[in-house]
């Protein structure tokens, strides 16, 4: 017979220490709450979503330095993590690489860049972004959460939930023994369809404007340069090299992203809507992912040594959403809450938006009558989020065998993050008070209409009548020349294009100079 092991009743409890749970669960800590993290698994271990942008790690480093965590500051860019963090694996991503592909023909000489999309994110190595390697990443954040004065526990199997008037009870077992834990407060960030949306038996609601996904991926060992392939340009010299960053593989019906660790390692899969899933026979796993390639010939030159380190994973229904996000005693994080697609990396800046909003309710309500009440507008206010990226990422699909209208709506999401973290350096977040600023009295309607002409006309859409119309929704929020014909979809970091722009944030010249030198532009 196995022995009971009882706790104390922690202020909070978090399910799932990924990077979000940890870094909550961290934060919550500093802030004087007593916390306890549980870990189903075992560190380190595989976890995919792993591709960070520069308004995520605007976000990272803001509540690394609101809540006096530096030693999860350097995480927030390339030239920091590798100076202090040199044996925890990362890529370096110095921006987002399209090619567009029809499976089945060969790339042909693409002189004008019509079958790309290159968008830098920085202008040098040093204040990159990055790939976050999630076996080491999510380990180290565990680990600082440890040091923090968090408990945590691993290998944690959670079988139930009970809610009372003033606590919150868990129930499970681990290594044997069974195991009740009792929190004030409960936050679950074991991902989609995780713990209390099983334990509760949330309902699931659709994403209106996404079509139904599936998923293929693994890491890799052995892949080669995408740049080495005939695929690229010759005597051009892109915004960066084309493989340093988030590398997308468009065709009709779905997607492949490569990224690379600097251990060797890279990430590579495919997602695909059900219909184009079928026709890629994704559930056949690895013999599905090299006929793919065999479909795309450049990648098959790249992945010619590649050799899989661990078993294919098919996700057969992608994206997710919960029919209810928010309870009395507990808040799913929006990792947990919903999800839509790899595309655009959007899942990490809606996570940490998600947390910080949940840490400064802590900060200023924990113990008031208004910390359920705020809970549950945090909770609103992230599905809201979600709805949007769930348009964008929708429509996206719809132009994705009409690669002219997926770049120009690609313009309304770098517009869009490009103008928030701007505000944001500037100390102006009133103005980006949105995530893709869907709630901007302007750009927010004309975002709607755009996805809504997009979605109800698919197959028979005006590329340019739409990207005429896309260019008039951006120009009071373009900081960085997009849609410039002349820069042909190659986009770098300029500086002169955000002192062109500087009216559009209210910013003179020498709050851009400042701007530009707090956040180490020139190296």
């Amino acid at each position: 017979m196995s022995s009971q092991l009882s706790s104390p009743l922690y202020d909070i409890a978090v399910v799932g220490s990924g990077f979000g749970g940890s870094l909550l669960a961290t934060i919550a800590r500093k802030l004087g709450r007593s916390v306890i993290l549980l870990e189903k698994g075992k560190h380190p271990r595989f976890a995919i979503g792993e591709s960070s942008t520069p308004l995520t790690n605007l976000l990272l480093e803001e509540l690394t330095t609101r809540y006096d965590l530096p030693a999860l500051t350097p995480l927030a860019k390339w030239g920091a993590w590798q100076s202090v963090y040199p044996d925890v694996a990362c890529g370096l991503k110095r921006g987002f690489t399209f090619f567009h592909h029809v499976l089945g023909e060969p790339d042909t000489p693409d002189p004008d860049h019509a079958r790309q999309l290159l968008v830098a994110a920085s202008p040098h190595d040093r204040i990159a972004d990055t790939h976050w390697y999630r076996a080491d990443f999510d380990h180290l954040l565990v680990k600082h959460a440890q040091t923090m004065g968090v408990d945590y526990l691993d290998e944690v199997d959670l079988h139930g939930v009970c809610q009372a008037e003033d606590e919150i009870r868990l129930a499970g077992s681990r290594h044997g023994r069974e195991l009740t834990v009792r929190a004030a407060f409960l936050v679950d960030s074991t991902g989609p369809r995780g713990f209390l949306h099983r334990a509760l038996h949330l309902p699931e609601l659709p994403l209106p404007d996404m079509p139904a996904t599936e998923a293929l991926y693994t890491h890799f060992s052995g892949v080669g340069k995408f740049k080495d392939s005939e695929f690229e340009p010759e005597g051009e010299k892109p915004p960066y090299p084309i493989d340093a960053a988030a590398v997308h593989h468009v065709f009709d019906g779905g997607w492949i992203w490569v990224l690379q660790f600097n251990n060797g390692v890279t990430s590579a899969g495919v997602a695909a809507t059900e219909d184009a899933a079928a026709r890629l026979r994704l559930p056949e796993g690895e013999a599905a992912w090299l006929w793919l390639l065999d479909l795309i010939p450049p990648l098959q030159t790249q992945f010619s040594a590649a050799k899989p380190l661990r078993p294919f994973v098919h996700a057969p229904s992608l994206s997710f959403r919960s029919g209810v996000t928010a309870g009395e005693r507990w808040v799913l994080l929006p990792s947990a809450a919903g999800f839509v697609d790899p595309l655009f990396s959007t899942g990490f800046a809606l996570t940490l938006l998600g947390v910080a909003r949940l840490a400064a309710i802590i900060q200023e309500d924990w113990g008031s009558g208004q910390f359920g009440a705020r809970v549950r507008a945090s909770a609103a206010v992230s599905e809201s989020e979600l709805l949007a990226t769930g348009r964008l990422i929708g429509s996206l699909y719809t132009a994705m065998p009409d690669f002219p209208v997926f770049v120009s709506l690609s313009l309304l999401y770098f517009a869009a993050v490009i103008f928030s973290e701007t505000a944001r350096r500037l100390g102006k977040p009133e103005l980006a008070s949105s995530f893709l600023l869907h709630d901007h009295p302007s750009f927010g309607p004309q975002c709607r209409r755009i996805f809504g002409q997009v979605l109800r006309n698919r197959g028979a859409l005006n590329a340019t009548g739409l990207h005429e119309e896309v260019m008039r929704a951006i120009g009071p929020l373009n900081l960085a020349g997009l849609g410039d014909p002349a820069r042909r979809n190659w986009y770098p970091v300029d500086a002169r294009d955000l002192y062109e722009s500087a009216w559009k944030v209210g910013a003179s010249a020498g709050q851009i100079t400042a701007l530009l030198e707090g956040c180490g532009f020139r190296s």
